[in-house]
């Protein structure tokens, strides 16, 4: 019989793995405790099993409990765990935060658990379509050898692809998601707001983005950053970057300020990409 897992906070990525790991047959879902007891019976409804909780009080014990609450309440939910004597040698806690490491679940370590974490890099905005889209998801994982020997089949079996990284590093393993995520966002609502600048509507300057982006993007996984790398940096065309970086400043002169800090790095992805050629 699968391994009974119980959710501490189950948010899209609580949900989305419960109902995952559900469908599976991989965990057979217990315990849901959220911030309400409405958005934990959602969850379960979402998951199509386990029991919706109104306090820790209500917790019972469990093969595997998965910490998915906010960053700066995952060490205070391990310790209400520990406190309630509901993890012992034998039990797997786990959570799913690309900046923390395990060692924010000490508490669940110090009455003979084993803990990891194990982090899906992508988004969960739409619960739904990462349910049909999750196969090929690559997740990180630091922590016990006991707690990874059963997380990595686990996200085997939904179709996840693990990588192991140290948790001494999860902070910069956490940023360099957010420079490809987040940042990558950030320049784009920069560059269709420059656009915007220029007289073109915001909804045309994103679909006048839309093909350049996609084609770099793709270029960057299929052939690499350096040899993708094209524009005046990669030509060598520092006259058109000074005049460009000057009229980003007169526009925002904050954008300008990250327009310069750009230029060098770009610069140094060009000297690779001038190397190789």
């Amino acid at each position: 019989m699968p391994p009974v897992l119980s959710f501490i906070g189950c948010g899209h990525l609580g949900r989305t793995l419960g109902r995952l790991w559900s469908d599976a047959g991989v965990f057979r879902i217990g315990d849901v405790l959220t911030r309400s007891p409405g958005s934990a019976a959602a969850a379960v409804a979402f998951m199509g099993s386990g029991r919706a909780v109104a306090d820790a009080g209500e917790l019972q014990a469990a093969d595997v409990f998965v910490i998915a609450t906010a960053d700066d309440r995952i060490a205070e939910a391990c310790g209400i765990l520990a406190a309630r004597r509901l993890v012992r040698p034998g039990t797997v806690v786990f959570h799913c935060s690309g900046a923390q490491s395990s060692a924010v679940l000490s508490g669940a370590t110090a009455a003979g658990a084993a803990v990891a974490s194990a982090h899906p890099i992508r988004s969960f905005a739409d619960p739904d379509a990462v349910v049909r889209k999750f196969a090929g998801t690559w997740c990180g994982m630091e922590g016990d050898a006991a707690a990874l020997a059963l997380l990595e089949p686990a996200f085997a079996a939904i179709g996840g692809r693990t990588v192991r990284i140290e948790a001494s590093a999860k902070t910069l393993y956490h940023a360099a998601a957010v420079f490809a995520g987040n940042y990558t966002t950030t320049l784009l609502a920069i560059a269709r707001d420059a656009y915007a600048a220029t007289g073109i509507a915001p909804d045309d300057a994103l679909r006048l983005l839309e093909p350049l982006v996609r084609e770099n993007i793709d270029n960057v996984f299929r052939i690499g950053p350096a040899a993708a790398l094209a524009g005046p940096v990669a030509r060598g065309d520092m006259a058109t970057v000074a005049r460009q970086q000057q009229a980003v400043s007169d526009w925002n002169a904050e954008c300008g300020e990250l327009y310069r800090q750009l230029v060098a790095h770009t610069q140094a992805l060009a000297a690779q990409r001038n190397k190789s050629t």
